[in-house]
């Protein structure tokens, strides 16, 4: 199974970027593991919330593949503990899943048509966090996942 963590807008910070690297070279010895980044929408001062979560829809869409299975990155989604992600995460490669593709939208959320498209919902917190900080966030999730499946000492409980 491969994951890929399809985001919206470039990381600014250098903190976070690196994190992130840090996480996705870790993350190679366990998984195929990518983190695709789409282009912002432009002009957004002078669009709706709707009108932008649109046009960021359109581009999430053309990622998909018919035999993806996706998963929205979403305040109303499911809630795990670590080791309940890692069981999830687990099962779901038991299934033969080609590829499991996680979503961060955009500021507004997603477009209708991409929670149609959506096989599931998952929230990391009732907090909120910057889009930019789910990105490490999350990366670093999935790599605590795999090391619990693996039975390795990094996480601790």
């Amino acid at each position: 199974m491969k994951i890929c963590l399809l985001v919206i807008g470039k990381t600014d910070a250098d903190y976070i970027r690196a994190g992130i690297e840090e996480y996705e070279k870790r993350l190679r010895k366990y998984v195929g593991y990518e983190m695709k980044v789409l282009p912002d929408v432009k002009n957004t001062k002078h669009m709706s919330e709707a009108l932008q979560k649109e046009k960021e829809g359109l581009l999430l869409l053309e990622q998909f593949l018919p035999t993806d299975y996706v998963i929205l990155l979403d305040e109303r989604g499911k809630q795990y503990g670590s080791g309940e992600f890692s069981a999830f995460l687990a099962q779901k490669m038991l299934n033969g899943i080609k590829r499991l593709v996680f979503v961060i939208g955009g500021p507004y959320g997603f477009s209708e048509a991409v929670y149609r498209k959506a096989d599931e919902l998952l929230s990391l917190s009732k907090m909120t966090f910057s889009h930019q900080m789910v990105r490490m966030i999350f990366a670093e999730q999935i790599y605590r996942a795999m090391t619990i499946m693996k039975g390795e000492p990094y996480h601790h409980e």
